[in-house]
């Protein structure tokens, strides 16, 4: 299984954050090719199904994710959120973890850990699949987080 972990500091309070994080259509807004939204409820509340779509041509890769935990920041405390991945071709799970930053005066601290594997995706090629991981993960953090 192919593992990464992004951590980003932020000025933005850690409220702002988490809710940035569970803006799920926005994710799609910076992956070529994809879309991403709630299929089951709101896409904010445990049991609620996230569906990541990335289509290029007559290719379709869906990403359908539960969220298994979800807990707002509050003083002293991180705010969560646990996805797990159900989907028959990505497998995995994923954590979107904020945490006040110098007691809370500093902004935020941010990380995404995701392991994710392909179905029918060699294992030798994790190290491939982590790499580009980092790369578009990122991308969609940073811009989550401006």
């Amino acid at each position: 299984m192919a593992h990464f972990v992004l951590t980003r500091r932020t000025a933005l309070p850690p409220a702002v954050c988490l809710e940035r994080l569970t803006d799920w259509p926005r994710h799609g807004d910076h992956v070529p090719f994809t879309r991403v939204r709630a299929s089951r409820g709101t896409g904010r509340l445990v049991g609620d199904v996230v569906l990541a779509r990335t289509r290029l041509g007559p290719f379709v890769i869906d990403d359908l994710m539960e969220i298994v935990e979800l807990t707002a920041p509050t003083p002293g405390s991180d705010g969560l959120c646990r996805l797990e991945k159900r989907g028959r071709r990505v497998l995995g799970r994923a954590e979107l973890r904020v945490r006040a930053a110098g007691g809370g005066a500093d902004g935020s601290e941010v990380t995404w850990a995701e392991e994710i594997r392909f179905a029918g995706v060699p294992r030798f090629l994790d190290p491939v699949l982590a790499r580009a991981g980092r790369i578009v993960f990122g991308r969609v953090l940073d811009q989550l987080l401006r």
